[in-house]
């Protein structure tokens, strides 16, 4: 009868084939993903370009009809700085625009009034120039480059064409000011939009990589362990993103009275996105100390992989809740006492060192979704420790028979409890000897 069991001997060029396959699906995954956040970033490309160009002629027209005929070139220059500049910096752009036009204007005018005019006198008030920018400043930005730039215009041109000091100081404040405009009053950015689609794929990344690592416990492949860390490293630019989208969400809230009724909505977003930023550095250790005990054969309770789940259900729903609104996180907070509370049982069934560090990671991570919601840092804890506790108790409950037990055990109390035996069995013999009264 012939053998009709199924070859499962592979070749080389098989097991390069998977090989290559395999790469070609994380490629196409990789760019699927870099596509899809072209198309979220398209919208905001757009807006920013058109506040840039509506800002531009709205200084150049204002110039000219505030400052009189002439060539208002830097109105339209400041506009479109204070637009171009980082998303949540428009603001302090503009003020440091303004210093730094100022700070150029005084040392220019009174350094050629000292030196006079020339290639080494220009090199000299550019450099004093930017020096005290610098000092004043403590960094480098608009503030500096905008003192070197106005000093080398008073250096070599105001004397050829003198009066330049006051319609720089004119053009910059109408460029700044009408840039402001733009972003705040005519179009503004819809602030809890760019938050969402900023925070997307960072939860989408983050709960992908914790199921891996749930189903990397319960398979015990420390492979696939390391390789969900090694994409949530990955989320870094992702988390970047997010901090200047905070910052311009921020900035519209603060200045644009169309979107003032959200401001409380935006704080609650805000607070859950900076404790997002946490919850991966806590996901990243477990994914971490969940590859070494597997790499070290320790044991893993199946409630251990439940727990991770947990968490990334927890992540997800937290999300849904930021989007609907002014509603009770309860089915986030439920979700994070059943992680708590199964961390808990996997420790209770018992685990070793590494375990128990994905244990306490896992637990901090549930405490930062907890203050992700709004909770106080010593109730999310409390919460925590309390669901932890009661998935602990229902393995190991505790032993009250041995509270009512009698703790004596030294030599001295075995000695006592023989004579109170010897006691109880001759009366007789440990009854004291009566006293006859003395003749008096």
């Amino acid at each position: 009868m012939a053998d009709e069991r199924p070859d499962t001997v592979r070749s080389p060029l098989d097991r390069a084939a998977e090989r290559t396959g395999r790469e070609l699906t994380e490629l196409r995954a990789e760019g699927s993903a870099a596509g899809r956040l072209r198309l979220r970033q398209l919208e905001v490309t757009i807006v920013i370009a058109v506040q840039a160009g509506l800002a531009a002629a709205l200084a150049a027209l204002l110039a000219q009809r505030l400052l009189g005929p002439g060539a208002h070139v830097f109105a339209p220059a400041a506009a479109v700085g204070t637009i171009a500049t980082a998303i949540g910096q428009r603001a302090r752009r503009t003020f440091e625009l303004l210093v730094g036009v100022g700070l150029g204007i005084v040392v220019g005018d009174v350094l050629r009034d000292l030196l006079g005019s020339g290639a080494w006198q220009t090199g000299l008030v550019v450099t004093l120039a930017i020096a005290t920018a610098l000092l004043v400043a403590g960094r480098g930005g608009a503030l500096v480059g905008q003192a070197g730039g106005t000093a080398v215009l008073i250096a070599t041109l105001a004397p050829v064409q003198p009066g330049l000091e006051l319609p720089r100081i004119f053009d910059a404040l109408v460029g700044g000011l009408v840039g402001l405009l733009v972003v705040a009053l005519l179009l503004p950015i819809n602030p809890l939009r760019v938050l969402d689609r900023a925070t997307e794929p960072i939860v989408t990344g983050l709960t992908t990589e914790l199921d891996a690592v749930a189903a990397a416990l319960t398979n015990r492949d420390a492979d696939a362990a390391v390789a969900a860390l090694e994409r949530m490293r990955g989320l870094d630019a992702d988390v970047g993103r997010l901090n200047d989208a905070l910052s311009g969400a921020e900035e519209v809230v603060t200045l644009a009275p169309v979107f003032w009724h959200r401001r409380a909505r935006f704080h609650r977003y805000a607070t859950a996105a900076r404790h997002l930023e946490r919850v991966i550095l806590y996901a990243r250790s477990v994914a971490r100390r969940s590859a070494t005990a597997l790499q070290y054969g320790e044991p893993i309770p199946p409630t251990l992989a439940d727990a991770v789940t947990r968490l990334s259900e927890a992540v997800r729903v937290m999300r849904r809740e930021c989007r609907q609104g002014e509603g009770d996180p309860t089915d986030t907070r439920r979700l994070i006492r059943e992680s708590a509370e199964l961390a808990g049982r996997a420790w209770a069934q018992g685990v070793r060192s590494f375990g128990d560090g994905v244990i306490t990671d896992l637990r901090t991570a549930d405490s930062e979704v907890l203050r992700a919601t709004g909770c106080d840092p010593d109730d999310a804890n409390r919460m925590v420790r309390t669901a932890a506790g009661a998935g602990e108790a229902e393995l190991r409950p505790p032993l009250r028979a041995h509270m009512s037990r009698p703790i004596g055990r030294t030599p001295r109390a075995r000695r006592w409890t023989r004579l109170a035996r010897r006691a109880r069995a001759r009366p007789d013999a440990f009854r004291p000897p009566t006293r006859t009264p003395r003749p008096s």
